[in-house]
């Protein structure tokens, strides 16, 4: 196919751009097709002075009342003026772009757009692009879009290959059958791919984005339903019995099992020694104790001369896996061996653990994706077990899975508090069980939702719970500061925390952009209370136990989707100690306060998803985005789900009619099935 081309058989891209695309993931003609805009510019008609209101991105036609005046402050070059149109005045500034001096001139007519602040009770616009009448009517109103970018990188770069890869007559083929186009209202998926690049209007990119979110719903879901179709025709390979060992476990505990985990145990023991091929998904908010239950299945399977495996997806969590598991071995003197596999080992400690594997010596393995990869060959896998399910993949559970010599059971986690309607399509490979109470130990943590007036207050109470020797974490949207978002990055945030608060409070950042061995170092020093304060992004949403933390603040909280504010204040409260979480909100309006609201009436996290559910529903096209959900490039389970469950009855009325899609209609279907299966296969490996 034209678009399985590399990216360098474009015209323009060589090897030096080639290296930057595939830095950002892009390595394939398709790769670009599907690497979708993060958000798009609007150029809308230019407004006059007295209606900029402080936060937008505006336009105004207006002339320069004074020549550009240059200065230095600290090696930077500041630009500024003052432009005027028959309303009032505004005031400009430009950093390093000291040309502008020569460049425009005092009396002449322009269109300046940027963002406007307020500084000193006066309305200024920082760093805005500069546009003659023409120039301004040639992008006026259309929909610029906005991509994700690496260093060296422009949006212009990556919207005039995107324009290339369009000609393409590859890209002309319709795939779906044009019985489910018209069910469902889709578009056509070259009319799709064009609009969601550069769109005519909002309701040709809803248009668009709905069929791209109902093509990734519907793969998905064949794909469950073919996974669940051939566990269904197995059965076990693996005889077990049931074990003395996890009983005697539970009995060791400091706590007693909450009756929803017991609940759940008796349904994996009675699976584990039952003649099917288990696959069972056990859904818990977070901090409710599925981990102790994977450990007794487990357990089990090695007391049965078995091997199991548990994957996680960072190293960190890994390693606090391990370190559990170990424990509880050494605590009951249980003879079975474990071992851990992250990606950040060297080669040798790898091929020792490779050999452990192979030969059977280790029962339990714990690790990442280090897992999956070609060298880990084990001997008699019977058990999988994937934490934190929504951050894997439906194709890293399979290549864990396809370990095995013979199919094992599986099991996955997942503290992603997605509402049981949505859960049985989404999870369709798998049997349901929940975990709906937390320990009795817990204290519930208490909440409050604030605008940014409430900093200050928010820095002493972080001051005094440190006081107390314990620990805070503070969230922002971004890694870093960006031009065309108006957010909080961690970088900034933490500089200008080591302002507001004592110098003894030693404070970091993390973020996703980091390097492994760097995250995990951050993360220990936290968990070892070397690092009293972490700003981070959500990358610690799926993060390790650190029972001394007591506050969780996030800024820009409107930012997020409810289920993920709900797993970012999990961190805390893992403890005895009282915990708090602070939602700091940036922006104003009815529907922001009724949404943030649900968050501080309550903790019960399938609760919060329900109402997420409910109030957010269809066409949420640039909003709120549940971060890393489900392993979708652009649906969102929550502001889609009407087009899921379009998918979901689509999916099945398409195999009941052709179950192998041999029809003729369905060839080119079967082909574009293939294609993806192929490709996800391959990146595993990437």
């Amino acid at each position: 196919m034209d678009t399985e081309r590399k990216i360098d058989a474009l015209r323009g891209i060589g090897s030096k751009t080639k290296a930057l695309y595939e830095k950002a993931g892009i390595h394939t003609v398709e790769d670009l097709l599907t690497y979708y805009p993060r958000g798009y510019e609007f150029y809308a008609a230019p407004k006059q002075i007295s209606g900029l209101l402080e936060g937008e991105c505006a336009a105004v036609r207006a002339v320069l009342a004074e020549p550009v005046s240059v200065r230095y402050v600290k090696a930077i070059n500041i630009s500024a003026a003052c432009c005027h149109d028959e309303t009032g005045e505004l005031r400009m500034t430009w950093y390093n772009m000291p040309y502008l001096k020569n460049s425009l001139r005092t009396g002449v007519p322009y269109i300046f757009r940027g963002y406007i602040r307020l500084k000193n009770h006066r309305l200024l616009m920082e760093q805005p692009a500069v546009f003659g009448e023409e120039q301004y009517r040639a992008v006026s109103g259309r929909m610029v879009p906005l991509y994700h970018l690496v260093k060296g990188l422009t949006n212009k770069m990556v919207s005039k290959a995107v324009k290339q890869a369009l000609d393409l007559p590859d890209l002309r083929e319709e795939y779906l059958p044009e019985w489910i186009r018209s069910d469902c209202g889709l578009c056509g998926y070259r009319r799709a791919v064009e609009q969601i690049h550069f769109p005519e209007d909002q309701a040709a990119l809803q248009d668009a984005r709905k069929r791209l979110v109902f093509d990734e719903f519907f793969f998905f879901l064949l794909r469950l339903r073919s996974i669940r179709q051939i566990r269904q025709r197995n059965r076990s390979s693996f005889l077990m019995h049931p074990a003395k060992s996890p009983a005697a476990v539970i009995g060791s505990l400091p706590y007693e099992l909450t009756e929803a985990q017991k609940k759940v145990w008796k349904t994996l023991e009675q699976e584990l020694t039952g003649p099917g091929v288990m696959a069972r998904l056990i859904q818990g908010d977070v901090g409710s104790g599925k981990t102790i239950v994977a450990v007794l299945a487990l357990l089990m399977t090695a007391e049965n001369g078995f091997q199991g495996a548990i994957m996680a997806p960072t190293e960190v969590l890994a390693v606090q896996h391990y370190q559990t598991i170990r424990q509880i071995f050494e605590q009951n003197r249980l003879p079975w061996k474990t071992a851990l596999l992250t990606g950040s080992m060297t080669a040798s400690e790898k091929q020792e653990i490779y050999g452990q594997i192979k030969s059977g010596e280790v029962s339990v393995i714990v690790g990442t994706h280090a897992l999956i990869q070609e060298k880990a060959d084990y001997k008699d896998l019977a058990l999988v077990i994937t934490d934190e399910q929504h951050r894997f993949g439906v194709r890293q559970r399979e290549a864990l899975a396809g370990k095995g010599k013979r199919m094992p059971h599986t099991i996955v986690m997942s503290a992603t508090p997605i509402p049981r309607t949505l859960a049985v399509i989404l999870y369709g490979d798998l049997d349901i069980s929940v975990i709906n109470e937390l320990p009795a130990n817990r204290l519930p943590i208490k909440n409050c939702v604030v605008d940014t007036s409430y900093r200050k207050t928010a820095y002493k109470f972080i001051t005094k719970q440190i006081a107390l020797g314990h620990q805070a974490y503070v969230i922002c949207p971004m890694a870093e500061e960006s031009e065309a978002i108006e957010a909080e990055n961690v970088v900034e945030y933490a500089q200008k925390l080591r302002k507001e608060l004592p110098g003894e409070i030693h404070i970091e950042y993390l973020h996703g952009k980091m390097k492994p061995a760097e995250k995990n170092s951050i993360m220990e020093r936290f968990l070892r209370n070397e690092i009293q304060v972490l700003v981070s992004t959500t990358v610690v949403e799926v993060g390790v136990n650190v029972p001394n933390a007591t506050v969780m603040m996030v800024e820009n909280s409107e930012r997020f989707g409810l289920a993920q504010l709900h797993q970012l204040r999990g961190r805390v409260g893992r403890g005895r100690a009282q915990s708090y979480c602070i939602f700091v909100h940036s922006a104003d309006g009815k529907q922001i306060q009724e949404r943030l609201s649900i968050l501080n009436r309550s903790n019960d996290g399938f609760e919060i998803a329900n109402r997420d559910l409910q109030l957010r529903g269809p066409g949420d096209v640039l909003g709120v985005r549940q971060s890393g959900m489900m392993d979708f490039t652009i649906a969102d389970i929550y502001a889609d789900a009407d087009v899921l469950w379009q998918a979901n009855e689509a999916a099945a009325r398409l195999l009941e009619k052709d179950a192998s899609l041999k029809a003729a209609e369905h060839l080119p279907l079967k082909n574009r099935l293939d294609l993806l299966r192929l490709r996800q296969t391959d990146s595993l490996s990437l």
